[in-house]
């Protein structure tokens, strides 16, 4: 069934906090099986058509060609000025790099590695190697020694582009172990610029003829999987890939990617390009012609600089930072005397984020008189306040990763901040369910994007076709890619629920399920993440498998921990000589028992210990995701798990 809303309907919607209308596509329902009276499969029909033809290395030509004068992208200068990039100027540059790639003697094919943060020249790699037939394979800048000579081993690389020349210095004894990488060249040093020049010599039909053997079926890049455990796998994805993926989001986030009258849409992308959120945004912009920034530091210094200069519509994000800005705010009026009325406004743009969303189910009338007046009241107080730290211009959210909760998209709904929440995996492409504008159902994952289905398995495992997911597995001893989902649903290794409507709830990994002695499966993701969103908890990871009973690792994070102490008259000192401070742990052992009002007894966490350090990506208790290595944390810190069960 589909639904066509009229052009007035977000504005209705959403007009007191915005007051303009949404003019957007039809919001095509999902069709549902179910079986013994639960839903088991929900599917969305594609609402653009599919890629036939073409690469993405057409892009650049094309909105040259449609929209030369268009700005596609903002370069930040040496000054920290945003100096626009036209449509026309950015075809230019993809053409110079891709003549000058082929001018090294690269062919079609070769593998290409790129290894530096989110930066400009990220995306013109992109680009030009696409335009050269070439196979772009990202490495995390923060990734080890090992792990990058793993990535360009395994993938083949010929060429390699590094940000700094630290980073290739770094490389520089494990050349031997590589002999298939011929090139090296280092964005710092300016040798983007000499691939441009290298190749100015060559005729542009060189890279016209390349870029006409490509087609939607043609690989486009590998992207390494994270490696929670084990070595991380090649996922080989196409342009028609990514053509399914990011054709269909544009059509759905209509309000994301179309500018208003007045409002030009832009994104300030600072998620890793590595990861393939950050690159599916990238071409998705790109795509769409929408206004595209590069962030490349998450100090939250750099990163306020560049969103109070760019000013972005929307922010790509994950959970994490949309917490930290909501902690930072209530501890700024916490500072200056004005908690209980944060905590008030906050109240009231939680109720009416979910008065809004009653409207939009039809399941109530939306918000009161006396909650819109309340939120007007509030709105120069907090609201424009923390949309003020994200720049003053953003409305939208795309966020992913980890479940956010209803909580918190309910608070940032009401204070003028649309959440679009998705869920995915590097092997589809990006999002494979998303929020539907108009339709959210605060607490889940959304729909499955257009043209995706979605079904739970008897044990409850999420399963995922679509032409998004992946051709599947580099496997170079196997001769390429060998298939991930030869029976057209690929195993995601996630659990989660359907409801009523179609709606994804994500509850936790299958391979994190914990059996304690007495038999009970517990899924440790809800506890976690509940946690972790706590002011003064930094990480957390659920034990209890083969155990008697379920407990919890804990880590402090420094800014509340150092805000709490402070409110309290004290001195900061580091986290690590707080673990067995009485004053704090009492108010972590009420967070834990609010915790666990979400499970059952036997389910609930009974004991918990306080790390003395922090889990982090360089201590190597993260993925360069976020995602927790269980293994890693379990070994470093055994004696701190035995002690939970023997003390």
């Amino acid at each position: 069934m589909s639904t066509a809303y009229p052009s007035s309907a977000y504005g209705d919607a959403y007009g007191d906090a915005y007051g303009d209308a949404y003019d957007g596509p039809v919001l095509v329902e999902p069709g549902i099986r179910r079986l013994d009276g639960a839903v088991r499969e929900v599917s969305v029909p594609p609402l653009a058509p599919p890629r036939t033809h073409g690469s993405l290395a057409d892009l650049p030509f094309d909105n040259a060609s449609a929209s030369p004068q268009t700005a596609v992208l903002s370069r930040k200068e040496a000054d920290g000025r945003w100096s626009d990039v036209t449509a026309a100027r950015f075809a230019e540059q993809v053409l110079a790099v891709a003549k000058g790639l082929i001018a090294e003697g690269l062919v079609p094919g070769d593998r290409i590695a790129v290894m530096a943060r989110t930066i400009y020249e990220w995306t013109v790699l992109d680009f030009a190697a696409w335009a050269a037939g070439l196979v772009t394979v990202p490495v995390y800048p923060t990734s080890s020694v090992l792990q990058a000579r793993w990535i360009l081993q395994d993938s083949g690389a010929v060429a390699l582009v590094t940000e700094t020349a630290a980073q290739a210095a770094a490389l520089g004894p494990e050349r031997s172990r590589l002999p298939d990488l011929r090139h090296l060249w280092v964005v710092e040093k300016g040798h983007v610029d000499r691939l441009a020049e290298a190749g100015t010599h060559l005729a542009d039909q060189e890279v016209e003829v390349r870029r006409g053997m490509l087609g939607p079926d043609t690989l486009a890049t590998l992207v390494y999987t994270s490696g929670t455990t084990g070595r991380p796998k090649g996922c080989a994805l196409s342009h028609g890939n990514f053509f399914t993926e990011v054709d269909n989001a544009v059509e759905l986030l209509y309000p994301v990617f179309r500018s208003k009258t007045g409002d030009e849409a832009s994104v300030l992308l600072f998620l890793p390009m590595s990861h393939v959120f950050g690159r599916m945004v990238a071409i998705a912009c790109v795509r769409a012609r929408v206004r595209l920034g590069h962030a490349p530091s998450i100090t939250a210094q750099d990163l306020l600089a560049d969103l109070a200069s760019f000013r972005p519509t929307c922010l790509p994000a994950i959970p994490y930072m949309l917490e930290k800005v909501f902690h930072a705010a209530r501890a700024r009026a916490e500072a200056s005397g004005r908690v209980t009325s944060f905590d008030r406004a906050a109240s009231v743009a939680r109720r009416y984020g979910e008065a809004v969303e009653a409207r939009q189910t039809g399941t109530a009338p939306g918000p009161s008189r006396a909650l819109k007046a309340a939120r007007a009241f509030y709105d120069p107080l907090v609201y424009r306040r923390i949309r003020n730290a994200m720049g003053g211009r953003v409305r939208y959210a795309i966020c992913g990763g980890s479940p956010l909760g209803r909580n918190l998209a309910a608070f940032y709904a009401g204070a003028g901040i649309e959440i679009f929440e998705g869920y995915g995996l590097t092997e589809t492409t990006g999002a494979t369910t998303v929020t539907p504008p108009l339709k959210p159902r605060l607490g889940t994952v959304g729909w499955p994007l257009p043209g995706t289905r979605v079904r739970i398995a008897a044990d409850g495992e999420i399963l995922v076709g679509g032409d998004h997911v992946l051709r599947g597995y580099w496997e170079p001893q196997a001769g390429g890619v060998v298939p991930a989902a030869p029976d057209g649903w690929l195993p995601t290794g996630d659990l989660g629920q359907l409801d009523d409507e179609g709606y994804l709830t994500i509850t936790g990994r299958k391979k994190e399920l914990l059996i304690t002695a007495g038999g009970k499966s517990v899924a440790p993701a809800p506890l976690e993440n509940w946690l972790r969103s706590h002011p003064l908890i930094s990480q957390c990871i659920v034990l209890g498998d083969g155990r008697p009973y379920v407990t919890a690792l804990i880590t402090l994070d420094e800014d509340g921990i150092t805000h709490w102490r402070r409110m309290n008259g004290k001195h900061p000192v580091p986290p690590a000589l707080l673990a067995d401070d009485e004053e704090l742990r009492a108010i972590l052992r009420r967070a834990v028992d609010e915790a666990n009002k979400m499970v059952s007894r036997p389910e609930s966490i009974r004991r918990f210990a306080v790390l003395p350090e922090d889990l982090t990506e360089e201590a190597g208790f993260l993925t360069p995701s976020m995602k927790l290595r269980r293994e890693a944390v379990l070994r470093a810190f055994a004696a701190e798990v035995e002690g939970l069960y023997t003390q």
